[in-house]
């Protein structure tokens, strides 16, 4: 299978699949919503612990999925089996750190959970609801080593539909579940044995699928070749690091200084951009695969020139969805927690417009790094910033603990919106340097062009954002199902003809036109 073969393979496997976790998921939320909302704060928090948690990874799969771009690519079965060998026993030694550390943190939930009166959880509780969670994280170690496999031979299809195959089932079971017993407990057992029953499945799988994973016969690494990908994983350990403080510590910062039934109504909004994101996020992972057979076998001018139309795909796809979340994510959830609350709504369910607007622009500027992070993973650039997720972890953690202190007070602020200060000016760090280091790494040449290219599309996204709140002034001065109608299409006209004008002619968009018509023919 070629790599655009593949790549398309990927995108269509992948989107159909989030597509279809998106529906379920939202009924899901809507009944926590009616009956059982004083879990969403624990739900959301506890799923980001668990991420914390997996900073035990450290980056030796990045660092060992890099290492298999070329020996798959050149067939070289022996190599990769080697390589296998190296990433289970990884993985074995990580599910027990997880382990560890996991059990040595239940002593601590009662202070990281700060409960709001009126929705008090026992300790008890709490305690066996973190371990559910913490099941279902460890175990997934002991199976998520082979998708690497897989992934390297660019059928990183495979993985999505396991994982969207299992959480459609899951889903639709823990909305029966949630129906019939209003049970948190219910919810997450039943999540709970799908999962392990889809990790077993899915296993057996990939050992039929790829013979060489069930083989004795492995020999050793070499020096050189075990020596390289312990290099790589030390310049790993530093931006894995960087990046759980980074992103992984909102929920705790809100749930510690704010409450952590603030965490709930925050990961409404979170949910709602994932499950846009997810589809949009689908398609640049599918195509990271594909970056690593074109890293692998190509010149550095073909991967500038793919990466420039990557680039330019992402600019139109975040800019068109970041101006739709700006101008009515709030809108959408005022509506959706109306509409499962009745008369007991309260505004607490909506963010400040400051945090919605800090918020949407971390996801842009999120959207721009994804490029870079993409295609310097795929090329295996990890040592030459091995110090700046850290850095960025560390400027995260000072302004949003200030900030979220110092505001928590100010409800036309919020303290939220100090937490998301911290994301954005970290975030932009990256936006800032990563560029620089990727253009001087892997295409020798200046980065200036791709800021002078960063410029433009964020002026055109501003212009036309602009003229769209001018419009939603006038269409839907209050949040209203037909006003939000309008205006969807509203901002789907105006974002993409505006952007058709502006770039119809430029070589990535002919690219792209030229791969569309080759399709049809």
């Amino acid at each position: 299978m070629g790599r655009v073969q593949a790549a398309k393979k990927n995108i269509m496997f992948g989107t159909a699949g989030k597509i279809a976790t998106v529906v379920l998921p939202f009924i899901l939320r809507t009944l926590f919503i009616v009956d059982m909302d004083k879990y969403l704060g624990i739900n959301s928090l506890y799923t980001e612990v668990l991420s914390f948690l997996n900073m035990a990874e450290l980056g030796i799969g990045t660092a060992i999925n890099f290492s298999l771009y070329g020996p798959v690519a050149r067939g070289e079965k022996e190599k990769v089996k080697s390589y296998m060998q190296l990433y289970k026993k990884a993985y074995y030694y990580i599910a027990l750190v997880v382990t560890v550390i996991g059990l040595a943190l239940v002593p601590f939930l009662g202070w990281i959970v700060k409960q709001p009166e009126g929705m008090q959880i026992a300790q008890r509780d709490l305690v066996l609801f973190y371990l559910i969670f913490l099941f279902n994280t460890v175990s997934s170690y002991f199976v998520a080593y082979k998708y690497s496999l897989a992934n390297a031979e660019q059928k990183s299809y495979i993985q999505e539909n396991a994982y969207n195959g299992t959480k459609i089932i899951s889903v639709i079971f823990q909305i029966i579940v949630v129906v019939l017993t209003k049970s948190f407990y219910m919810f997450l057992i039943t999540d709970a044995i799908i999962q392990l029953i889809q990790k077993v499945i899915i296993s057996r799988y990939l050992d039929n699928k790829y013979p060489l994973l069930k083989e004795k016969n492995v020999e050793r690494l070499s020096k050189d070749e075990e020596d390289t990908i312990w290099t790589k994983t030390k310049a790993l350990v530093l931006h894995r690091v960087g990046d759980v403080f980074r992103l992984q510590t909102d929920a705790l910062i809100i749930s510690k200084i704010i409450g952590t039934d603030n965490v709930g109504y925050v990961n409404n909004y979170t949910m709602v951009v994932m499950a846009v994101s997810g589809v949009v996020d689908t398609l640049f992972n599918s195509i990271t695969t594909s970056f690593g057979n074109l890293i692998a076998t190509e010149s550095k001018e073909k991967q500038y020139s793919m990466f420039k139309i990557y680039r330019f795909v992402a600019s139109w796809i975040y800019g068109f969805a970041g101006v739709g979340f700006m101008l009515l994510l709030s809108p959408l959830i005022e509506i959706w927690t109306k509409g499962a609350k009745g008369v007991k709504w309260d505004p607490i369910w909506l963010l400040t417009p400051i945090a919605v607007f800090l918020y949407i622009t971390d996801f842009y500027f999120k959207g721009e790094r994804k490029v870079l992070v993409n295609f310097k993973t795929a090329a295996g650039v990890f040592e030459q910033d091995k110090y700046l997720a850290l850095i960025q972890g560390v400027v995260n953690l000072i302004l949003s603990i200030w900030l979220a202190i110092a505001w928590r007070d100010i409800p036309t602020i919020s303290g939220i919106a100090g937490v998301y200060v911290g994301t954005v000016v970290s975030g932009l760090i990256a936006n800032i340097t990563k560029p620089i280091i990727i253009y001087r790494t892997c295409f020798d040449k200046s980065a200036w062009s791709y800021f002078l290219d960063s410029f433009k599309y964020l002026a055109s996204l501003i212009a036309v954002m602009a003229a769209c709140y001018a419009i939603q002034r006038r269409v839907m001065p209050v949040a209203s199902i037909p006003g939000f109608i309008v205006m969807v299409v509203v901002i789907t006209v105006l974002f993409n003809g505006v952007y058709l004008l502006l770039y119809g002619r430029t070589e990535e968009f002919k690219y792209l036109v030229g791969k569309i018509k080759n399709r049809k023919a």
